[in-house]
């Protein structure tokens, strides 16, 4: 007698009854109906991430073989930068002779953990991702041992079992602190940001190194706020309603930059005059604006090509390095010449 059995394929039913639901309820989620409770709905979504179930697998021959395509799952395309990003990395993924899929998550994990279990079923060839607030390691190592590659970008998941291409954040905040406080300039600022994203994390870490390494004390703050320019407003009318005397505010991004200097208006201050600001980012918009925003420059496009170069590695079989800094420069214009 042959007691070896073939390990058994996740069905709908499986799912039904890890639910506790109909299979009908399964198949309404799955085909995305409104007809169905979000209490269901919920009960199903989680059902199918303990099981590992995927949709639409037809034969194990199917799940072996991958598509041509690359998912692209953007944070926020609302962000001007996130754009340029996507372009960028389209471009090389194109090359490639592959086809990028792009999504977006809003920011949002949950939305994230939706369209990723979606284009599961569609056998893409790998995910690259900007991850949303909340991403865990383990909801990453997970994926990547359901069998799909995933690089990280713009922002690490520490300790992941996925690659990722990140900005020099450190070196960019460091450098645009390091003009600032050369001028002479006694009270700084940085501004934007929250703590649950990894980018910030560093670019503030950028920002107090500069400060530390400086040779006589500065007063410095810190404030957190969204990454959007109403962030950015928010942020400068705290500092300046409680340090009137700033003169000059690294910013977490352009677009807190472009906010921060729409609130100095409001104060009757003149940007790169009355205080001075760096973004990060370098947006095309920023070298347009009167005055010209300076700004920590990363190239999209590099990011794009060194994201393709590891996910050829990746479909080739082999390992690329866990962590690839791209090199970033700082362009200085007229809002803090």
């Amino acid at each position: 007698m042959n007691n070896d059995k073939k390990p058994e394929k996740i069905t709908i039913f499986d799912v039904a009854k890890e639910a506790q639901v109909s299979k009908s309820t399964v198949s309404l989620v799955l085909t995305h109906s409104d007809k169905v409770s979000d209490k269901s709905k919920e009960k199903v979504l989680k059902a199918i991430e303990k099981l590992g179930y995927v949709y639409n697998r037809d034969a194990a021959a199917l799940r072996s073989k991958k598509s041509n395509l690359v998912a692209v799952v953007i944070n926020d395309l609302t962000n001007p930068y996130s754009a340029q990003l996507a372009v960028g990395l389209e471009k090389h993924i194109y090359a490639l002779g592959m086809v990028p899929m792009l999504v977006n998550t809003g920011e949002d994990f949950k939305r994230q953990q939706q369209v990723v279990n979606t284009l599961k079923e569609y056998n893409v060839s790998a995910f690259v991702m900007v991850p949303a607030p909340g991403t865990t390691k383990e909801w990453v190592n997970q994926l990547v041992s359901s069998g799909f590659p995933v690089i990280n970008i713009m922002r690490e998941i520490q300790f992941a079992d996925a690659p990722c291409i990140l900005p020099d954040n450190q070196k960019g905040t460091h450098l645009a602190t390091e003009h600032l406080l050369n001028k002479g300039l006694t009270s700084l600022a940085f501004l934007g940001g929250t703590e649950e994203i990894s980018d910030y994390h560093e670019r503030l870490s950028g920002f107090r190194s500069a400060l530390s390494a400086h040779a006589t004390p500065v007063k410095s703050y810190e404030i957190m706020a969204p990454t959007n320019r109403q962030g950015g407003r928010d942020a400068f009318h705290e500092i300046y309603r409680t340090k009137p005397d700033i003169q000059a505010v690294v910013c977490f991004s352009d677009v807190i930059a472009y906010g921060v200097m729409e609130a100095m208006r409001e104060h009757n201050l003149t940007p790169g005059k009355d205080v001075k600001v760096i973004g990060f980012d370098d947006l095309a918009d920023s070298r347009l604006m009167r005055p010209a925003l300076s700004s920590v420059r990363i190239d999209a496009n590099d990011i794009g090509k060194r994201t393709c170069q590891a996910l050829s590695e990746i479909l080739n079989q082999s390992q690329p390095p866990v962590r690839t800094l791209v090199d970033i420069s700082l362009q200085i214009r007229e809002s803090s010449s």
